[in-house]
């Protein structure tokens, strides 16, 4: 099993996103960590499962919040490039790779 390696960009993504569902209730923000953390688990334990995307990545789409999490298979690692919001335009993040 490969580790995971967070875009600095990603951890912000995650930490915004977590910050606007606290201010709006504990329980929206718990619940994201609580659909997110294990998402990113099974990224890390089966990668290929997962649909290419843009620009050589993958995408795992969360089931109760509006956010994917785009990832690439490296060597070494899998990159998470981004955690973006579905309502973001697809791909604002390619310049990361």
């Amino acid at each position: 099993m490969k580790p995971l390696n967070y875009h600095p960009r990603a951890e912000f993504e995650v930490d915004s996103a977590h910050g606007w569902y606290l201010n709006q209730s504990i329980q929206a923000a718990d619940g994201f960590f609580e659909e997110l953390i294990p998402a990113l688990d099974r990224v890390r334990q089966h990668p290929q499962l997962y649909p290419f995307y843009l620009h050589g990545t993958r995408r795992l789409v969360l089931r109760n919040y509006p956010f994917s999490v785009v990832f690439r298979e490296r060597l070494h690692d899998i990159q998470i490039v981004a955690v973006a919001h579905a309502k973001r335009r697809p791909g604002y993040w390619a310049k990361r790779i």
